[in-house]
């Protein structure tokens, strides 16, 4: 137990206080039958007849045996077509149900929000996008979707939930499909399983490492990796269990990915719908570009592809990156030959939104990096707790 209040102490340190924890005590516990909206939810998240093609279901991209995100090497997945690709990473679907709608906070924080840039504001509007999308699940539009439904093993039991007549009404059948996938992700357990190494040591059932305990307090550390500014790690105060996200946006400067073309200068935030109605300033809205919402670092050791653009392929050097990036730019930043670029070659016109206050991005060039080689290997031991699935 004294451990367990070490951990607690030090998430204190890095801004890893209630904020981004789950509103559930994190114990692991049985998972209840599923309703009949949530188990069709399940059929339809596995159904690749739903695609233009049929190669290509929900589960594709979000594989459940890999944390909800890719299994594979790709750094953007393929479409359904088996040729387009698109021009994000595919993130993990775990613990999304803890997430909000985006919103600008008192303090002019955006918050919250669907996808990397906020634009959806529910799980369930969040389903419809894959569907329609090109360079994903491709189909035309509602109608042609709810038509491969009503063929389904399934559809029976479609229209026993919904209505016999459903099928003649496609935009409402559409909306059923995402309310049904909705439900699913809330009400499996295996959306949010709170079932980590770094979990059952917060339950006090097992100890870290004294590697683990290291990379913990250098996690925490605000002058070390101060990770927990965006991603707390500290149980909240009512006893929920950290989601290791604040739901908040930040402007990385992370290297154009000269692997994905696809990927290059992408805008963010600032070209997000998320941001339509709410009337800002051309300038206020500029401030936006580049930033990308924080992600979760649960199951972060088992991702294959990193940052929005999956520049990064190996979790060691996205540490590394963290606190190399200003001390040694040319070491990160390379053109299509290899040679150094500017820095922040992404989007270079703007470099002012790229965050470089906080620890570790407050080096100057030539200085010593936040974190030496050991302490990265501390970091990266700490971050395996995360992944679920954990036994003793």
């Amino acid at each position: 137990m004294a451990a367990l209040a070490l951990a607690v102490g030090l998430s204190g340190c890095g801004g890893g206080g209630s904020s981004g924890a789950a509103s559930t005590s994190g114990a692991t516990a049985e998972a209840a039958s599923l309703s009949p909206m949530a188990q069709l939810g399940e059929k339809i998240f596995r159904d690749a007849s739903l695609s233009a093609t049929g190669r290509q279901s929900c589960a594709s991209c979000h594989d459940p045996a890999n944390a909800h995100a890719p299994s594979n090497h790709l750094v953007v997945q393929l479409g359904d077509d088996g040729s387009s690709v698109g021009g994000r990473v595919a993130p993990s679907m775990r613990y999304l149900i803890y997430n909000q709608a985006f919103r600008i906070e008192a303090d002019g924080t955006p918050t919250g929000g669907f996808f990397w840039d906020g634009r959806a504001a529910s799980l369930a509007e969040q389903a419809k996008g894959p569907f329609l999308n090109p360079k994903e699940m491709n189909q035309r539009d509602a109608e042609a979707v709810v038509r491969k439904l009503s063929v389904a093993t399934y559809a029976a039991e479609f229209q026993a939930l919904f209505g016999a007549d459903i099928f003649t009404r496609p935009d409402d059948a559409f909306r059923r499909v995402a309310l049904a996938l909705q439900a699913y992700q809330k009400e499996d357990s295996e959306f949010a399983p709170f079932s980590s190494k770094y979990d059952a040591f917060l339950r006090g059932q097992t100890r870290l490492s004294d590697a683990e305990l290291r990379g913990l307090a250098l996690f925490n550390s605000t002058t070390k990796g101060n990770c927990a500014a965006c991603h707390p790690s500290a149980m909240g105060r009512d006893g929920s269990f950290p989601l290791f996200t604040d739901f908040s946006y930040d402007a990385l400067g992370v290297p154009r990915n000269q692997s994905a073309p696809s990927t290059w200068g992408d805008l963010g935030l600032c070209a997000s719908a998320a941001l339509d109605g709410l009337n800002l300033s051309t300038t206020a809205r500029e401030a936006l570009c580049g930033k990308f919402k924080v992600p979760s670092l649960r199951n972060v050791a088992v991702r294959q592809a990193y940052f929005h653009n999956g520049r990064f392929t190996d979790l060691r050097e996205v540490i590394t990156f963290y606190v190399q990036r200003d001390a040694n730019p040319d070491t990160w930043y390379l053109d299509g030959s290899g040679a150094a670029d500017v820095k922040f070659n992404d989007l270079p016109a703007y470099a002012a939104n790229v965050n470089t206050t906080e620890a570790p991005y407050n080096r100057s060039l030539g200085g010593t990096p936040a974190l030496d080689a050991a302490e990265i290997e501390d970091v990266l031991a700490f971050l395996r707790t995360l992944t679920d699935g954990w036994t003793p």
